[in-house]
């Protein structure tokens, strides 16, 4: 799964790093799936938008099973928004850039 160097690779193991502090957006996705890919260049414009003040990750749903039911994902694409390692927002489905950051702009004031 190719994204930018802005983007994570999250794992079981590294997930609570990755959250713990600050603002974090985990995308849970799977390479078969046709909105993840839509949404794939969405997330790394995302990331490089709020380069620097934002963690942004990916999960791969097929080989991260305990993330997935530990959050409840029950499809993909679904986006988990964490302030200080605090589950504060769910996005399911592809959504645009717009939508993404006004749900990422008040979390980094």
């Amino acid at each position: 799964m190719a994204h930018s160097s802005d983007v994570l690779t999250v794992t079981n193991c590294n997930f609570d790093q990755i959250v713990s502090s600050g603002v974090s957006v985990v995308d849970f996705s799977a390479s078969w799936c046709g909105p993840c890919q839509m949404l794939n260049p969405i997330v790394d414009q995302l990331a490089q938008q709020f380069s620097g003040r934002l963690t942004v990750g990916k999960v791969n749903v097929e080989s991260e099973n305990e993330l997935v039911s530990h959050f409840g994902v029950m499809s993909v694409p679904t986006l988990l928004f964490f302030k200080d390692g605090r589950l504060v927002e769910t996005a399911v489905g592809v959504k645009n850039l717009e939508e993404l950051s006004s749900v990422v702009s008040p979390l980094l004031s």
